[in-house]
């Protein structure tokens, strides 16, 4: 029996693959359009940084590779990596490098115990701790270098205000007992005091902001179940800040490791070199001892260690990809 097809059914069929086709079409023209504004909307920002920080970085490891005089329009020589020799086989690069580790683990810890101390605190509080967490943003407000001045002063052996005061509470038999800058044994520790003073604040306002997003009904729960504090810190609150800590840490880590402004200001790297770290020694060597070649070694090193430090940062504390619980 033969079977008859309506014409306008036929066209209808026909027609609505075309339709589809057209959807798709615009959809993927608009894909296209919102690609294509996104570039736009980067392009300057892309531009800025190939100019202002990609081309210095790439000339800077390419000086690296020279001896080059300090005079304008002297000729350069191509040595290879004997300034990388030159500064590995340096002691005063060895002890730089030393020096800017053990400064970096101890701004950092002191700030991260601090910062996540008080930013337990404020959470506690709930709304009544906004003035004080206003109050405590003050430091970040202050430039390094106003630090800097302000803790020499504090910190000065003979009439500084740190020692009068342990002196009137009986904590010190004279008020010159402790050197705070002078003595190479404690300088370095001294120096970072304002730092700590400066970003505690940032710590405590980046983990202040990651405990708001953890549940309240896993911590309840918890309780519930028995455990105490310490037991839902260690093994609730943190480990769900795994991310905000990788990101506080690297950043301040980072930020700690090239201290200069706070450093120069107080000792200028005294007593006795005690306070010379890597970002100090470069400069000298680039500005002081007239060696850019040499200078762009040492920071070539240390950008390289950074990078390093940062990546195994985020594979053991952020752990990317794996479960929280």
């Amino acid at each position: 029996m033969e079977t008859i097809t309506s014409p306008t059914r036929v066209g209808a069929a026909s027609a609505a693959p075309t339709r589809g086709t057209r959807h798709t079409c615009r959809h993927v023209s608009k894909e296209r359009g919102d690609r294509r504004f996104a570039l736009l909307l980067m392009a300057p920002a892309a531009l800025f940084l190939a100019a202002f920080v990609l081309w210095p970085l790439i000339r800077f490891v390419y000086d690296s590779f020279f001896e080059i005089s300090p005079f304008a329009g002297a000729p350069r020589e191509f040595v290879g990596f004997a300034n990388y020799v030159t500064a590995f086989a340096s002691e005063a690069f060895q002890s730089a490098s030393i020096r800017t580790i053990v400064y970096t683990v101890f701004v950092v810890g002191a700030e991260f115990v601090l910062g996540l101390a008080v930013a337990l605190l404020f959470t506690a509080l709930g709304q009544r701790s906004a003035v004080f967490r206003t109050a405590f943003m003050y430091p970040l407000m202050i430039a390094p270098v106003v630090a800097g001045l302000l803790w020499r002063f504090l910190l000065i052996d003979n009439f500084g205000i740190v020692n009068q005061l342990l002196y009137e509470a009986h904590l010190l038999s004279s008020p010159d007992q402790i050197h705070w800058l002078s003595d190479p044994n404690i300088a370095l520790f001294s120096v970072a005091i304002p730092d700590i003073w400066l970003t505690t604040s940032f710590i405590t306002l980046v983990l202040f902001a990651g405990l708001q997003n953890i549940p309240g009904d896993v911590i309840e729960a918890a309780r519930i179940d028995g455990a105490r504090y310490p037991r839902i810190l260690f093994s609730i609150i943190i480990p769900l800040l795994r991310p905000v800590i990788a990101v506080a840490l690297i950043i301040r880590g980072i930020d700690a490791a090239r201290a200069f402004d706070i450093i120069l200001i107080q000792t200028d790297g005294g007593p006795q070199g005690s306070t010379t770290t890597l970002s100090l020694l470069i400069y000298r060597t680039m500005t002081r001892f007239g060696d850019p070649g040499l200078a762009s070694a040492m920071g070539t090193v240390y950008l390289i260690v950074m990078l390093a430090v940062a990546i195994t940062a985020i594979m053991l504390i952020w752990r990317p990809g794996s479960s929280t619980r």
